[in-house]
Formats: structure tokens, C-alpha cells, sequence
């Protein structure tokens, strides 16, 4: 399995919980995609405090940055109503 088919999965099971114009679970998914980019941060941080290391781990840090900003865009605009 490719990791944008799984990154593809994830959103559509993420997205498919939000419903237009329900504040909770919008809330609940925003919660979660900060969540697991604030706790990859840190973990990434740490390991790039290895010198060898930190140049794969800076750019695995930014995918995983671009992966919760994608997620945070199509949660807002699935809340919106723009794509369903």
C-alpha cells in the first residue's frame, strides 16, 4: 500500500464524519489532525537533534506539516459544504 493511497483512506474516513454544518464533529477532526502534527513535531524534533539524521527527519517533519494542513483545509471546506 502506497502512503498516498493510506493518506487518501485516511481523509475520506475522516472527512466522511463531518457533516455540513455540525460543529461537533468539526471540531473533534480540527482536534485531532493538531494533535498528531503538534505530537509529530515534537518527535521529530527530538530526532533531529541527531546530526545525521536531522536532514531526513526535517523533511519527514514537513510532509507530516503538509499532511495536517491538507487535512485541516478539507475538513473546513467539507464543514462548509463546498465538497461533500
Amino acid at each position: 500500500m502506497t502512503v498516498w493511497r493510506y493518506c487518501h483512506g485516511y481523509f475520506k474516513e475522516a472527512l466522511a464524519k463531518i457533516t455540513e454544518k455540525d460543529v461537533t464533529s468539526f471540531v473533534v477532526q480540527l482536534v485531532i489532525f493538531i494533535l498528531v502534527c503538534a505530537v509529530a513535531g515534537v518527535l521529530i524534533g527530538i530526532l533531529s537533534l541527531v546530526p545525521i539524521v536531522g536532514i531526513l527527519v526535517g523533511i519527514v517533519g514537513r510532509l507530516v506539516e503538509l499532511y495536517g494542513l491538507i487535512g485541516i483545509i478539507l475538513c473546513i471546506l467539507v464543514f462548509l459544504g463546498v465538497i461533500k
